[in-house]
């Protein structure tokens, strides 16, 4: 099973949503996951923009969520 603490921050139990969109964003294949502000430093936008983008991408069908 995946490893689903925060790389970052070492969050734990990152939700499905985190999971989905460190791999959008990230690629499919990749073995260390964010939490959804560790994710908004990495990429350096802010939270609530990540946020909107899960409910684009939900809403698109994407199957990570």
């Amino acid at each position: 099973m995946e490893n689903t603490n925060c790389y970052d921050c070492g969050k734990e139990k990152l939700n499905k949503n985190e999971i989905g969109l460190s791999k959008k964003l990230l690629g499919r294949k990749i073995q260390h996951f964010f939490c959804i502000d560790c994710l908004a430093m990495q990429l350096e936008v802010d939270t609530e923009f990540l946020i909107e983008k899960v409910e684009e991408f939900k809403s698109q069908g994407c199957i990570l969520f």
